[in-house]
């Protein structure tokens, strides 16, 4: 680059490239620059941009000389999507970036383009990996440095119950991880995640999530107004409804016959879950499948802003779900 030189481990350097699809980590690497940007200056303006918000000459007008030099930083999401004349802005900012402001592109890593990708690299820019967890180990790994990064330890048993318990979603994990670092004092172990789990079962997402998708319509209502009335995020509700259905819908269209331990490796769930979501999926079909997924998405856009009672479009969301579970056997 032209004017500065990047670090690999400086926040502030002109251009950071986070590389992956786990949502999760991307926004982490836009936190962590955002965060050093307004350890230095604490009026550091954010602009977070989508494709559609950034067209031809908007980088140009964003980064342009300010008469108060002030710190900025620029956030580009899903920069693989760029148009080809706004791709052509970004590279040659890349060539010279300006003073007082740091680019955070975010890009999928994927081929799709991959010319901006190979740009940014050959200018520098100090890159973030944020690939998508896949398999079990990759969680598990995630779920130690989480403990590692807040400064407290956990025995390997209870690194790998909390993984059982919560599932692949790395947000879900991270909340865990914290909400048994604010909770438990000492070293935490398989019991105490035992206890968190099974002690609190009433007030846990996951609780309402399986009384749904069994078709309990009832319990599942209940389940969720204790939930709510204990703090429990109804972001977390909406994902482990999410999560539920589509196990049920992952292991629906997996091959008769396969072993649980082979269904595992192939679903990304762990043996004990493989057995659980045989029991709920009686009932369920491929069309309630998709009837419960749009209701779980429209769910998560309202309590995410889109609406003006993320309450009700929980309780709308379980009563669909637990409705849709029943579809099968009342016809």
């Amino acid at each position: 680059m032209a004017t500065r030189k990047n670090s690999t481990d400086d926040p502030l350097a002109p251009v950071t490239l986070a590389v992956g699809q786990e949502d999760l980590l991307l926004d982490r690497a836009v936190q962590q620059v955002v965060a050093a940007a307004r350890a230095v200056d604490a009026d550091t303006d954010v602009r977070d941009l989508t494709p559609d918000k950034l067209e031809p000459g908007t980088l140009a007008e964003l980064t342009s000389p300010s008469l108060f030099a002030e710190r900025k930083v620029v956030v580009v999401r899903n920069a693989q999507d760029l148009s080809a004349d706004t791709i052509k802005d970004v590279k040659a900012y890349l060539g010279a970036p300006a003073e007082e402001i740091t680019l955070v592109l975010l890009h999928a890593g994927g081929a799709k383009g991959k010319g901006l990708l190979d740009a940014a690299r050959k200018a520098g820019a100090r890159e973030v990996p944020c690939p998508k967890t896949t398999k079990p180990a990759e969680r598990l790994t995630f779920v130690r440095s989480e403990f590692r990064a807040l400064g407290r330890s956990a025995t390997p048993e209870a690194s790998q119950a909390l993984v059982d318990a919560i599932g692949s979603d790395l947000r879900e994990l991270a909340s865990a991880v914290s909400q048994l670092v604010a909770d438990v004092e000492g070293t935490i172990d398989e019991e105490v995640v035992g206890r968190y789990y099974t002690g609190r079962a009433e007030a846990s997402s996951f609780t309402v999530a399986d009384r749904a998708v069994e078709g309990r319509a009832a319990e599942a209502l209940e389940a969720l107004r204790w939930s709510l009335s204990t703090g429990v995020a109804p972001v977390l509700i909406t994902s482990a409804l999410a999560q539920a259905v589509r196990a049920i819908g992952k292991l629906a269209s997996a091959p008769r016959g396969a072993r649980p331990g082979d269904l595992a490796r192939d679903l990304g769930m762990p043996p004990w879950k493989i057995d659980r979501v045989r029991q709920q999926m009686r009932g369920w079909s491929a069309d309630s499948v998709a009837l419960a997924l749009r209701a779980v998405a429209e769910a998560d856009a309202g309590v995410k802003g889109g609406g003006d009672d993320p309450e009700y479009a929980l309780e709308k969301a379980v009563v669909t779900v637990a409705r849709a579970a029943r579809t099968r056997s009342t016809r």
